[in-house]
């Protein structure tokens, strides 16, 4: 019995778990939709899981991506690195690319092995970011809420075998 109280209490301090409270207060009925693993060569970066009501996706909202890092990265490192999947996804206007950029930058923290990002799509298309079940900044433009999940979401992602993992289409 004291091996189940130690591993519930070493369980409520870990991310995995805070990030689950927080989907399940952000979203409504939450359920996992998909989960994969993204790999840049032979480094092992970040299991993404993507979670919406009663597990059904709907591009326009809400729902809820987590990245849960494996590695350590700086939060500006990843603010660039999302800017250029934006361009690579056609984004071209610089002014807007730079205000999300700044923003982001802003908003990321650095990373480190096990720690969580959640990125959620409100009703109202806003995105609320949270870091290790804590909020840690909102974007309200539309337009950067459906940039920056397409990065993981959209058809013509850098990265099609994950996308169809978070979809939940394993065929």
């Amino acid at each position: 019995m004291r091996y189940i109280v130690l591993i519930m209490s070493l369980l409520a301090g870990s991310p995995a778990l805070a990030m689950s409270q927080t989907v399940q207060q952000e979203l409504t009925n939450p359920a996992e939709v998909g989960q994969g693993k993204f790999t840049y060569y032979f480094w092992d970066v970040y299991n993404a899981t993507l979670y919406a009501p009663e597990g059904q996706w709907d591009k326009s909202g809400p729902f809820a991506l987590t990245l849960e890092y494996l590695r350590d990265f700086e939060g500006r490192d990843i603010a660039e690195r999302s800017i250029e999947e934006m361009e690579k996804q056609g984004a071209t206007n610089q002014q807007q690319l730079s205000d999300w950029q700044a923003q982001m930058e802003q908003i990321f923290p650095d990373v480190k092995d096990g720690d969580a990002l959640t990125g959620v799509v409100t009703n109202e298309g806003k995105t609320r970011f949270f870091f290790n079940g804590s909020l840690i900044g909102e974007v309200e433009d539309k337009a950067f809420t459906q940039r920056f999940f397409d990065i993981w979401l959209a058809e013509n992602t850098s990265e099609p075998e994950l996308r169809e993992k978070l979809l939940g289409d394993t065929d």
